[in-house]
């Protein structure tokens, strides 16, 4: 996709006069493989795969923030919801 000099003209106004910024940027995280029957071990796994994907992230945002001259604002990590990860342990129901 090609832009026209004013549609660029426009956007470095919008972010000079009227503040523009970018709202958000999301790092989406799938922990699919971190399941483990094993709570302990699937808890290790999720802190593992976290640190080692999102260790960067803002430093990352705030260096493509600096790079086109856009402020972010909010940084964020969205992960696959637990309960299709986490192991469901089974609860002994009283007699």
């Amino acid at each position: 996709m090609k832009f026209t000099n004013e549609e660029i003209l426009e956007t470095v106004g919008m972010v000079a006069e009227d503040k523009l910024d970018i709202r958000t940027v999301t790092l989406g995280i799938s922990l699919l493989d971190c399941s483990d029957p094993d709570p302990s071990a699937c808890a290790q796994k999720i802190r593992e795969k976290i640190l080692a994907k999102g260790a960067d992230l803002s430093q990352k945002a705030d260096f493509i923030a600096d790079e086109y001259g856009l402020p972010i604002v909010n940084k964020r990590i969205s992960l696959t919801p637990m309960s299709q990860v986490v192991p469901i342990l089974s609860v002994a129901t009283p007699p």
